[in-house]
């Protein structure tokens, strides 16, 4: 149908329901120190490994509720504080997922290639 945009067209990097939509994080948002004295991944305050996607995208490892989950998640800035928030847009991974995703990536790099 004329008019209509396709959802394909539509997606974008920053495409996202969870809040505003801002390429630049606050000035007064702490890089996360990657890793520790020893070279080991470093917890924030909440007790979670954090790893930085892009600017608003981040990976975390956690266990909650007795199960570990890698929780790749969108972030927003807060309009009234300024702070990143996590966002609706994301997913959590168990363990069990997580490998299984990784016995996939040779064949999701095949299809990135495929698809470029």
């Amino acid at each position: 149908m004329a008019g209509k945009k396709s959802r394909k067209a539509a997606v974008s990097e920053s495409d996202s329901d969870s809040g505003p939509d801002d390429r630049n994080p606050p000035a007064n948002a702490a890089k996360k120190q990657k890793t520790d004295e020893e070279g080991k991944p470093k917890k924030n305050e909440a007790g979670e490994y954090v790893f930085e996607l892009s600017k608003m995208r981040n990976v975390s490892v956690k266990e909650f509720k007795g199960r570990v989950l890698v929780n790749i998640r969108e972030f927003y800035e807060d309009k009234n504080s300024g702070e990143l928030r996590p966002g609706k847009k994301g997913i959590a991974l168990s363990a069990d997922q997580w490998n299984r995703l990784k016995e996939h990536m040779n064949d999701i790099d095949a299809a990135i290639k495929e698809c470029a």
